[in-house]
């Protein structure tokens, strides 16, 4: 018997609830209109074979105060006339609420609308659209909403303020809080603040500072100087710095190679090279280069991982330094180290378009194992289809050295090794 039960009409109506629509109600009540439910119930032959069954049902939804049946009126072949319910409907919305025990909610949604009013009175109308558009994620935020609109408030009245968070000095606020809530302050602060205060270009909560206009703490960036003639006279022999994004833009060295690495063994490793520096990378995060315009003028060599992350990486980098070249990261290095190949659990599979022909095809073959197929490799037995990663603190170090000679003195390579850079 699939006949509508006092739960079926509970579940109807719980719909309109996760859909915000008795809540968008509670801000326009104009725009309630009765709500007619589903109604399913017994047919004809339902009534003649099961009559008691029919008897005990017809209690239960008659037991449902909230809603209005209505009723029709027929002639039955057994029964003669008898009437069932035909339309069942909610009247109104207090009905509604009730029913699904609702009611204690919708309040606080009322007293959050009425104190949001009381506030500023401009300020209710720039968020209008937002309440309307999510009311349940208003209600959700109930406890914490007087706060918000205090912020909201504060940086309406102080656009794009210069300071940091923690200079925000309003009572019950502090960084932490309007850290937590950046996702929701972003959706209102674009509805409330004149276009002009915010820098859309600055997207995403880890972005919230520079969107509007508030002082972040500085990137930075950590490099060694790898040629003992470079060496900051005030710095000992290590040499291993550690400076903000402005203070890297503004460095003044002699540098012909900058070399950036993603493993920090490597980086603290890396061989001594004439007029070079060696960066820490941090993975796809090169915006922090993109101030420091002396890099254009000097060689940039990217080591990482040969797997389709370390290209997806090189790609990436080449978006902010187009002439950036891969180091070690060629078919001969890989042949060299198959003893070390390991499976790339997840391979990155979107288009990379600033490789270079061969990095592509490569970065293909490490992807489907095919490299495998290669006469020089035909011994690895790898199964193809599995696609393969060689980190790049798996390289033996003599091999590293090698190629990287093979970039200081050409004629180097005595050894007949790849110099491996492309």
């Amino acid at each position: 018997m699939n006949w509508t039960r006092p739960a079926d009409l509970r579940a109807q109506t719980l719909k309109l609830w996760d859909k915000g629509e008795l809540l968008r109600a509670l801000i326009d009540p104009t725009s309630w209109q009765p709500r007619r439910l589903r109604l399913v119930v017994p047919g004809s032959n339902e009534l003649g074979d099961q009559l008691d069954a029919v008897r005990a049902w017809l209690p239960e939804l008659q037991g449902v105060p909230q809603v209005h049946l209505v009723w029709r009126e027929f002639t039955h072949r057994l029964l003669g006339v008898s009437s069932l319910p035909a339309e069942c409907w909610l009247d109104s919305l207090p009905d509604a609420l009730a029913l699904i025990g609702k009611t204690r909610e919708a309040r606080r949604f009322e007293v959050l609308l009425q104190a949001t009013r009381a506030h500023d009175a401009t300020l209710f109308d720039c968020l209008l659209p937002w309440l309307q558009k999510r009311p349940l994620i208003a209600l959700a935020l109930a406890d914490d909403w007087p706060r918000l609109l205090s912020v909201l408030r504060w940086i309406q009245t102080h656009p794009r303020p210069g300071i940091y968070l923690r200079q925000v000095d309003l009572p019950g606020v502090d960084s932490k809080f309007i850290e937590s809530q950046r996702g929701v302050l972003t959706e209102l602060l674009d509805l409330c603040l004149p276009p002009h205060t915010i820098d859309a270009s600055a997207t995403g909560a880890t972005q919230f500072c520079r969107r509007y206009g508030f002082k972040d703490k500085p990137l930075r960036i950590r490099l060694r100087v790898l040629d003992a003639a470079l060496a900051l006279p005030e710095l000992g022999p290590d040499q291993d710095i550690t400076l903000t994004q402005t203070d890297f833009a503004q460095l003044v060295l002699p540098v012909q190679r900058v070399f950036i690495t993603e493993n920090e063994v490597n980086f603290l490793a890396f061989p001594p090279v004439a007029g070079s520096v060696v960066i820490f990378g941090a993975g796809y995060g090169f915006e922090v280069l993109l101030g420091a315009a002396w890099l254009q003028h000097c060689s940039v060599f990217y080591w990482g991982d040969l797997d389709s992350h370390g290209f997806a990486i090189l790609d990436q980098l080449r978006a902010h330094l187009p002439h950036a070249k891969a180091l070690l990261m060629d078919e001969a290095t890989l042949q060299a180290h198959s003893a070390q190949w390991v499976q790339e659990p997840v391979p990155a599979l979107r288009q990379l378009n600033r490789l270079t022909a061969p990095e592509t095809a490569l970065c293909q073959s490490l992807i489907t194992g095919d490299v495998a197929a290669s006469v020089a490799l035909s011994q690895t037995h790898w199964p193809l289809g599995q696609a393969i990663r060689l980190e790049q603190e798996r390289l033996a170090f003599g091999w590293v050295q090698q190629a990287l000679r093979c970039l200081v003195e050409p004629n180097a390579d005595v050894l007949g090794q790849a110099c491996g850079s492309g």
